[in-house]
């Protein structure tokens, strides 16, 4: 063939350099569309596991749905301190910071994120021993330092913001942003409910009000709006549950059965509308927690046992309804609610020690003023699931979004934010008992021993619900998302 016949690409294909250089272009290309070409049917994500989406009845979103595996733990409580609980002051107990009380050694920065940084601080309470483990805790939580040898104790934290709402959004949904669905909501949507009458999720807001990050850390992000929790507390119902004066068992009841209809009806014009039928799954829900719900709140037939040791009747206001937070959280557990998330501190008004953990001043006062709040009712809840034989298939979390540093603020008062180390306790379900995992520096700086992500420490909680982490998922805006986002590894350490 004369070469002159041939169009300018044509001839290019004649020598040898242009022929290897387009041959592998179209090998690339052909590689990229296998890819993309991909079966939606069998899609795979990063780890080369095929996500699990648990199959959901619209009509029906909260029926128990099985674990990916058999796993100890059946339900999980939340318990949620915001504000930045101070790791060195409770249950990192570091000798060094007496050794070096009141001095500044080298390495210590000279600003953090809320200023000029003063000298090390020892801690404002001591140090015991408690439980046959001998753990070191503080006696700021003596109440919670009696039941020890039940705490599976991770010091090794690490998280990825010094900001409390990005804080709280990251420990609670793995992402600082918002809009992602909460822990709770990730459960729900893969294991439904145990009980008809209650929502699968309820979030006990503290008697002060929400934590800084408001609904999104117990919301439903971009999950079926079936998934978010329904929140209340003791002091506050869920609103519009009481029949109107003059409203008859027998009116209420035909109005439920024509609503029904109606609903029914209007599903079946907009069939596979999500919202729609959860919607719909919300309003008959609402409808059975008209009974459930007023019976699970009078907490009047509970013993005088249980409201000794809770503490209903001692201390200040704040305590006392936070202590029937607390009654009313083993209840919910009792019935067969899945997630119970119990918020200790709030942030109507900025926080600073007064409503939450956040104490950058005057640490003394105000981490004892929350600790009064926490420990004994938090500490008797705990206690009780255990006598009940609960916390055999009950997980126990308490958490908070970061730590605070070693040495005071420059007001040598308080502390500041620490993302680079803190602590927090699993108990109950699956968990090594009178267990300590990681370490922190000899100041409780860093992590440095077994350090630990909050993608970890979700990715462990899923995996004790019987949960991959890393498969389930939910196909969202062209990816798989995940609680974990794209990292994560379960502590091994720590499972019994």
């Amino acid at each position: 063939m004369n070469p002159t016949h041939l169009s300018p690409f044509g001839r290019n294909l004649l020598n040898r350099r242009d022929f290897m250089r387009n041959s592998a272009f179209s090998l690339g290309g052909l590689g990229l569309a296998q890819l993309l070409s991909a079966s939606d049917d069998d899609p795979t994500n990063f780890t080369g596991k095929t996500p699990i989406r648990p199959e959901i009845d619209p009509d029906s979103p909260y029926l128990p749905r099985p674990a990916h595996f058999e796993a100890p733990a059946k339900r999980v409580l939340v318990i949620y301190c915001p504000g930045a609980v101070s790791h060195v002051d409770t249950f990192d107990y570091k000798p060094d910071l007496y050794k070096y009380h009141g001095q500044k050694p080298p390495g210590v920065p000279a600003v953090t994120f809320e200023g000029p940084t003063g000298n090390i601080a020892k801690p404002f309470w001591d140090f015991k021993p408690r439980g046959k483990s001998g753990k070191m805790i503080s006696d700021l939580l003596p109440h919670l330092g009696s039941h020890a040898d039940e705490f599976c104790f991770l010091h090794s934290l690490h998280t990825q913001t010094s900001a409390h709402p990005q804080g709280e959004n990251f420990m609670n949904t793995g992402f600082t942003m918002e809009g992602f669905p909460s822990f709770g909501a990730w459960v729900t949507y893969a294991l439904g409910s145990d009980t008809e009458d209650l929502p699968a999720f309820v979030a006990i807001n503290d008697p002060r009000g929400m934590a800084r990050s408001g609904k999104n850390n117990f919301g439903n992000g971009f999950l079926p709006a079936s998934f978010q929790a329904t929140d209340f507390n003791a002091k506050n119902p869920p609103a519009n549950l009481t029949r109107p004066s003059g409203y008859s068992a027998a009116d209420d009841r035909l109005t439920s059965e024509v609503l029904k209809r109606l609903n029914g009806s209007h599903l079946e014009k907009y069939p596979g509308d999500a919202d729609l039928a959860g919607r719909i799954a919300s309003y008959e829900l609402a409808g059975k927690m008209q009974l459930s719900v007023p019976e699970m709140m009078d907490l009047s037939g509970e013993p005088s046992s249980i409201h000794k040791s809770y503490g209903t009747d001692t201390g200040t206001d704040l305590k006392k309804e936070y202590a029937k937070n607390c009654i009313l959280a083993r209840r919910l557990l009792e019935k067969g609610v899945r997630v119970v998330q119990l918020f200790n501190g709030s942030d109507p008004s900025g926080g600073n020690g007064i409503t939450n953990w956040d104490s950058h001043s005057n640490i003394k006062d105000t981490h004892a003023m929350q600790a009064e709040i926490m420990d004994q009712p938090t500490a008797a809840l705990i206690g009780d699931l255990k006598q009940r034989g609960m916390l055999e298939d009950t997980l126990v979390v308490w958490a908070t979004e970061f730590g605070r540093m070693p040495f005071l603020q420059g007001n040598g008062t308080g502390r500041d934010h620490n993302p680079d180390a803190f602590t927090c306790f699993l108990a109950g379900a699956g968990v090594k008992k009178g267990h300590s995992h990681g370490t922190s520096d000899n100041f409780g700086a860093k992590a440095e021993k077994d350090p630990t992500s909050v993608y970890d420490f979700n990715a462990t909680i899923l995996h004790l619900l019987g949960l991959d982490h890393e498969r389930l998922s939910y196909y969202h805006n062209g990816l798989e998302r995940r609680l974990t986002n794209v990292h994560g590894h379960v502590i091994q350490d720590v499972l019994a």
